[in-house]
């Protein structure tokens, strides 16, 4: 699921645009209108315009957890140039009070706006639960954020009984109980944390038998109690899709990346916010704590960022 990207509707957006004009119009005149000579009697001047705004997407998260949606989005829209911070000085913000974690969201999109960012994905549920509605209030350019699943969780799920797995700051989130209201009727909904989960991930030990211990405990309970699906309600747990597979084969998994990478394209296209076709797409990178770790952390995840250039800190 995706949060609903808007804008505030006082918003002025400055855009580079170029002009495609139809055959009959191609030839113009030193002002830049078509030519009379050049148009024949009832023929109609078509003009279309294409919006191109060079500036780059801003992605936060606490940590790797981000670079899933991350991956998406350069999937998706290759020719943009991204932004992408990991506050892993504060890491792991799931465990941290929603005040402290909202106010981490505002010095970084702060960030990313002196940066010219035309567009901020939070890539990050807890961070979305606690700030992405005072975000959206507070800065002109347009937010997709974060929940999970639950509607695609409650409506494919054969016994109707779905495991959401995800932080404390998201499972105690007003947004979190909004989105289970409205689209788990229907469905046994248990929520279940996932103390540890993400430091497991941060510290690139998906994959190992650490991370299958941890999640045994998390969700054999359920599983046994009949859960069939679970929810990823953490970017940082979509690196632990595999282990999860392996645990439990017949648990179906839903994970959001995909989905709000795809929102986040369709804000581009709807507000005109789209890279020019020509422009190659790069990768700006701010980490907040020790860069070095989270190299290696994100390489033992499948990411090479070591050529991404290192911006100003927040």
């Amino acid at each position: 699921m995706v949060v609903v990207a808007r804008s505030r509707s006082t918003t002025t957006k400055v855009h580079a645009y170029r002009w495609r004009a139809s055959p009959a119009v191609a030839a113009t005149s030193m002002e830049g209108m078509p030519k009379a000579s050049s148009i024949g009697a009832g023929e109609a001047r078509v003009l279309s315009f294409e919006a191109m705004d060079p500036r780059p997407v801003g992605v936060f998260d606490s940590g790797v957890g981000g670079l899933s949606v991350l991956r998406q989005l350069r999937r998706l829209a290759p020719r943009e140039h991204y932004i992408y911070v990991a506050d892993t000085a504060y890491f792991p913000y799931g465990s941290r009070p929603a005040a402290e974690v909202r106010k981490r969201a505002f010095a970084i999109c702060t960030r990313l706006a002196e940066s010219g960012a035309k567009l901020i994905v939070v890539a990050c549920n807890t961070a979305s639960a606690a700030a992405i509605a005072d975000l959206r209030e507070f800065f002109p350019m347009p937010f997709v954020g974060m929940v999970p699943g639950v509607k695609p969780a409650a409506a494919s799920s054969p016994a109707r009984k779905v495991v959401i797995l995800a932080t404390p700051g998201t499972l105690d989130g007003d947004l979190y109980r909004r989105v289970v209201d409205e689209f788990g009727s229907g469905a046994r909904i248990v929520s279940v944390p996932g103390h540890g989960l993400a430091g497991i991930v941060e510290a690139g030990e998906a994959g190992t038998e650490q991370a299958r211990r941890a999640l045994r405990e998390a969700l054999a309970g359920e599983v046994a109690a009949g859960a069939d699906t679970v929810v990823l309600g953490c970017t940082h747990y979509c690196f632990l899709a595999g282990d999860i597979a392996a645990e439990y084969p017949g648990l179906a998994i839903v994970d959001t990346s995909e989905a709000v990478a795809r929102r986040a394209v369709q804000v581009l296209q709807e507000q005109g916010l789209e890279a020019p076709e020509d422009q190659a797409g790069s990768l700006g990178l701010v980490v907040t704590g020790d860069r070095e770790a989270f190299h290696a952390a994100a390489a033992r995840l499948g990411f090479s960022l070591e050529a991404a250039p290192a911006e100003s800190t927040v």
